[in-house]
């Protein structure tokens, strides 16, 4: 990729750091002339009517106010996301944003940021007792032989929500069913706990043997949880990004070089082993939580989609190879909180609205970590971590508390 590579992308937006009134009407007045919509966001659209909310919140009195800014342009080469994208991150920590707005001028100064989005797969996981070992065995057996039925009684449950797996293990007398699905567009927990529901009222009148007991999740599937089990199946949307920095680049953006980039990747990717954490990366939270917030996900999720894996590694020339995958990205584009004013708005942004757009949003979530582990490992070769979080992350400034 050479700087050469991608057309003249759009108008840059004012500054991240400027916090005036002026600046955030001009961003404001930028989108609305793109043909964007920001009234919810800007705080000017009628609240829902509470009754829409229900089965979204119980025990409504209003809403939590998380600030939203925009980063960008950055420009995606993705299978599903291609363009310049504007990206809205919801977040109270100072320096995000505009650490994220820094490493996207220099992905795009490298042609920008390739992404993929391979597969997706929800997974739930009953599991059933019997009364001994051996009869264990042979309903795991068993059950490996009903994989059609299992199917069938899935797909009673949902348009989209379809069987693509059925897996056994067997411990003492119980066995675990870990069953996978495809949910469309859909994020898909409450789908695949329901269509696991109907799979399991189906099995059990058939059963060769009772259970003495059963649940319809086990804790196996890593719901909400970080475990290994992403990097060996799927779980969620499997996104990846990369960029290739020319030297030259990191030396106007970080004041570094990629060897001491890569030095000091290799020593936190040490110092990430020590902790015994599952995968290895530096902050992909930030990206994900920002973006959750934002786009209206199940913010909870961010425990299991920071389980990621980064690389930076220097190329023979000098310049820098970084990518980042995210094996377990639990998102949709439609379904859940999606509906809500502000969430629909920032999907919108983004060009993520209705069906279709679910892995376009998974590969736009793996660009935005990728930038957020150059940013840090960048602040961090250079020695400028400290200085931007001390001079662009303290709070209450100009409010007589900071």
């Amino acid at each position: 990729m050479t700087d050469d590579s991608r057309s003249p992308g759009p108008r840059r937006l004012p500054s991240t750091t400027d916090a005036s009134r002026e600046a955030r009407d001009a961003r404001r007045s930028r989108l609305l002339s793109d043909g964007h919509t920001v009234t919810a966001i800007s705080g000017a659209a009628d609240e829902p009517d509470p009754a829409s909310l229900s089965g979204s919140i119980e025990g409504f009195i209003g809403y939590a106010q998380v600030p939203i800014g925009i980063a960008g342009p950055v420009h995606i080469r993705g299978q599903y996301a291609q363009g310049d994208f504007i990206v809205p991150l919801a977040t109270t920590e100072g320096t995000l944003v505009a650490s994220y707005q820094h490493a996207f001028n220099a992905i795009n100064r490298g042609g920008g940021a390739a992404a993929a989005c391979t597969r997706q797969l929800v997974g739930r996981a009953p599991c059933f007792a019997f009364a001994d070992l051996t009869t264990a065995a042979t309903m795991a057996a068993w059950l490996a032989s009903q994989f059609l039925p299992m199917q069938q009684a899935a797909a009673t449950t949902s348009r989209y929500c379809r069987l693509q797996g059925a897996r056994t293990s067997v411990v003492g007398n119980t066995v675990y069913l870990m069953l996978e699905y495809t949910t469309g567009d859909a994020a898909g927990q409450n789908m695949v706990t329901l269509a696991t529901q109907a799979v399991c009222a189906a099995l059990l009148p058939r059963m060769p043997h009772a259970p003495v007991n059963w649940l319809v999740e086990s804790v196996l599937s890593g719901d909400k949880r970080a475990t290994a089990q992403a990097f060996l199946g799927a779980r969620g949307r499997n996104a990846s990004a990369e960029v290739l920095l020319p030297g030259r680049h990191l030396a106007r953006y970080w004041r570094t070089e990629a060897a001491t980039m890569v030095r000091a990747w290799q020593q936190g990717t040490i110092g990430s082993l020590q902790t015994g954490s599952i995968g290895v990366q530096g902050n992909v939270a930030n990206a994900v939580a920002a973006l959750f917030i934002a786009c209206g996900q199940d913010v909870a999720c961010v425990v299991e989609a920071s389980t990621a894996l980064t690389r930076i590694e220097a190329t023979p020339a000098g310049d820098l190879y970084a990518s980042v995958t995210l094996p377990n990205l639990i998102v949709g584009t439609v379904g859940g909180g999606t509906f809500l004013p502000t969430a629909r708005e920032c999907l919108a942004l983004l060009g993520c609205t209705g069906p279709g757009t679910a892995a376009k949003f998974a590969e736009i979530c793996a660009v935005v970590a990728l930038a957020g582990e150059l940013a840090v490992v960048g602040a961090m070769a250079s020695g400028a971590f400290a200085e931007a979080h001390a001079s662009g992350g303290r709070k209450g400034r100009g409010t007589g508390e900071g």
